[in-house]
């Protein structure tokens, strides 16, 4: 087959859609398993789906007559054409029925005075209510009481789908089966009350019930207990107006005080039992076989493991909601601390008679590490030509296999040397650079950055201090006219660079930007120069020389524009790499929490403070948006959307504040609603592989990013 012939049946054939990278599966797979924990335990809550909504009397064109005539036991089970049936409650008989139970206090209260007495009564549970208090439930069924289906969650079945029906029904049942092992095929309506009340809404609904198997129970007697002023006005109500008429009676042992009704209870079955009265369940008033049956197999363990996930799943929430408080106080703490001490960094910056010292007009070297930089090389070189500060440039090709190294020698800039060596990573080629070194101030950038004219002369004014050992620049996203390259604007300016003027307040700085830092020389020898235990090789040698008891401090006219990540992928892949190797520098200089002087201070001060905001808080920050998911699908949505957009209005102020400080235009700020959800996924699922990776010993190799080369010189400032 010939070359263009293959090309031709590539072409044809369909592409295979690409599995999801292994790296997402896990973090995602725990957000999902946690916003369905949240879920269940708002299903058992009867918070999720839950509908007070009822409907008003209607029509009876539809009802059989003798179901409205008839007695409080409708058996509706029958074919299409089969008549239902009512059935009355025997005379001097009464069925004591319980709705909206179990409740953690007033239901053991009413099983007592049952026991006591030795009567069974029927009990119409909710799903919610179930799972919630199964031990409740497994006692009635020990103490032969019936249970009954009142749904899950207590909505208006007239104004529910046919789905939702389903719903309601096979999840109680599935609630009993893992609390007591049993089904139950009674059922009593929520918001129902006698036969005599049916109409053309509620009838649909006990027809479509009793096709499924379901016995449906109204009620004789409403004591109305919830609001009846005294025991005796209740006992008065539960007592047939006939003498010797059997009567199905409704209390409610569930949905506020009950003690009258505990009371009343115990004082009806003394009277009536005086009068020859007996009290039955349904099933033993009716004669009838029991309306309860044993669950094995399958459906005994879906039930059981429901119930485990629903337990589980209301014990998780306040782990959550600790979550929650623990990343809203770090969230508000660090915005908290970013404003005051990025303000008071600039106050005293910014002061016109502020002054590093004598000013520093000697030459320095920069050094441009480079491999495969060929788009980029050019331009990077061009901005050092613009300079305002004399300088020997140094480029340090680390085995190319680009034409970096070509363009650098037709260039053939003044001052520019170039050299080449096999690759071998980028601290050994900082360090070759540093070796090569003519001067006692090292300025390090990136392949891909260009600086403004006075970029260096800025960036080397701190070195005045003879106590200060290195420089942080002001990184600055160049292509941020894409949407990606918007957010990582934002980032930087609102993250990187408020931190940067925090942690120099502090005296703490944990990263000097690989795209603008500078260095003494003499320092970077103290502590071993650049060192390759780590991916972050520019936050190792940071926290080495905070360590050794050099100052570090952050000059925000020192401007350098970089190529951000243009891609999704790409800037994954940068954001591992970071995360990894900041988790790797960090264990490496742990040490620092126990030493005594400026290291110390670091270990005490500077280390937690980067495991809080730099890892702890982007890691559980997913928090915030399952509770918003959370919210505004299942709960409230307007209040939930109200609170996030408050929060989003902290950062959006804190972003202009910023945004002011490095005298950037705010109209990017428009994308950072969405930014917000996506960075916070995006850190979230970095943090956790990288944190997976660190724990298991994983290795992780330096990843290039593709450049385009589209920053160039010279920059317009903002």
């Amino acid at each position: 087959m010939s070359r263009s012939q293959h090309r031709r049946q590539s072409v044809l054939r369909p592409r295979r859609v690409a599995a999801p990278p292994l790296r997402f599966f896990l973090p995602v797979t725990l957000l999902v398993c946690l916003l369905g924990l949240m879920v269940l335990r708002g299903m058992a809550t009867n918070e999720v789906f839950h509908d007070e909504r009822k409907t008003e009397s209607t029509d009876i064109d539809t009802v059989p007559e003798n179901l409205l005539t008839g007695g409080p036991v409708v058996d509706a089970r029958g074919d299409k054409n089969d008549e239902p049936v009512s059935y009355r409650i025997p005379d001097r008989t009464i069925v004591l029925s319980f709705d909206d139970g179990p409740d953690p206090t007033w239901t053991p209260k009413l099983l007592d005075v049952l026991k006591d007495r030795g009567v069974h009564a029927s009990f119409f549970v909710t799903g919610s209510m179930t799972a919630q208090h199964p031990d409740i439930v497994r006692r009635m069924v020990d103490e032969g009481h019936e249970i009954g289906l009142h749904t899950f969650t207590h909505p208006d079945l007239t104004l529910q789908s046919k789905a939702r029906l389903t719903f309601e029904l096979s999840q109680t049942q599935l609630a009993l089966a893992g609390v007591a092992g049993v089904h139950s095929s009674l059922f009593r309506p929520p918001y129902s009350s006698t036969s005599a009340a049916l109409d053309d809404w509620t009838w649909p609904v006990i027809k479509e019930v009793g096709a499924r198997g379901y016995l449906t129970t109204f009620i004789d007697t409403d004591t109305e207990d919830w609001q009846r002023p005294g025991v005796d006005a209740i006992v008065e109500a539960a007592t047939p107006k006939k003498d010797g008429e059997g009567a199905m009676v409704l209390m409610h042992d569930a949905g506020g005080d009950r003690s009258q009704t505990v009371a009343a209870v115990g004082k009806l079955i003394d009277t009536l039992e005086k009068r020859n009265y007996r009290f039955a369940t349904t099933a033993e008033a009716l004669g009838s076989s029991d309306t309860m049956v044993k669950v094995h197999g399958y459906q005994l363990w879906a039930g059981k493991a429901y119930i485990w996930a629903t337990q589980f799943s209301v014990n998780l929430l306040p782990f959550l909601i600790s979550l929650l408080a623990v990343v809203g106080g770090l969230v508000f703490g660090r915005f908290a601390l970013m404003l005051v001490l990025a303000t008071l960094h600039v106050r005293r910056t910014r002061k016109a008679d502020f002054s590093w010292g004598a000013p520093v007009t000697e030459p320095v070297t920069v050094l441009v590490p480079a491999y495969n930089e060929q788009e980029c090389i050019a331009n990077t070189l061009n901005s050092l030509m613009a300079g305002d500060h004399p300088i020997e440039v140094i480029v340090i090709d680390d085995g190319s296999s680009d034409d970096t190294s070509k363009i650098v020698r037709e260039l053939d800039l003044p001052g520019v040397r170039l050299i080449t060596k096999p690759n071998g990573g980028k601290p050994q080629a900082l360090n070759t650079g540093i070796a090569n070194a003519s001067h006692e101030i090292v300025v390090m950038m990136d392949g891909d950055t260009v600086f403004e004219p006075s970029t260096v002369h800025e960036l080397v004014q701190p070195f005045g201090d003879p106590t200060i050992g290195a420089v942080a620049g002001n990184a600055k996203v160049g292509n941020r006219n894409s949407l990606i390259g918007a957010w990582q604007h934002i980032e930087y300016v609102m993250g990187f660079n408020l931190d940067r003027r925090m942690y120099d307040v502090l005296n703490i700085m944990p990263t000097i930007p690989g795209a603008v830092g500078a260095f003494r020389r003499s320092a970077l020898e103290r502590v071993g120069g650049m060192s390759e235990d780590t991916l972050a090789e520019d936050t190792d040698v940071t926290m080495a020389l905070l360590r050794d008891g050099w100052r570090i401090v952050y000059a925000e006219k020192a401007r350098a524009w970089t190529e951000a990540p243009a891609s999704m992928g790409q800037l994954w892949s940068q954001r591992y790499r970071w995360s990894y190797g900041t988790m790797q520098a960090m264990w490496k200089h742990r040490h620092a929490l126990v030493e005594r002087g400026p290291g110390g201070r670091f270990g005490r001060i500077g280390l937690p403070l980067v495991v809080l905001f730099g890892v702890l808080a982007p890691l559980l920050a997913p928090v915030i948006d399952l509770f918003l998911l959370y919210g505004v699908l299942f709960v409230d949505a307007p209040r939930t959307l109200t609170a996030w957009a408050g929060v989003l209005a902290v950062q959006g102020l804190l972003a202009y504040y910023a945004f002011r400080l490095d005298r950037e235009k705010p109209s990017h700020l428009i994308t950072l609603p969405v930014q917000q959800l996506v960075y916070r996924q995006l850190m979230y699922l970095v943090l956790l592989q990288s944190s997976i990776t660190a724990l298991t010993g994983g290795r992780l190799r330096w990843q290039k990013l593709r450049r385009t080369g589209e920053v160039s010189a010279p920059i317009v400032e903002v």
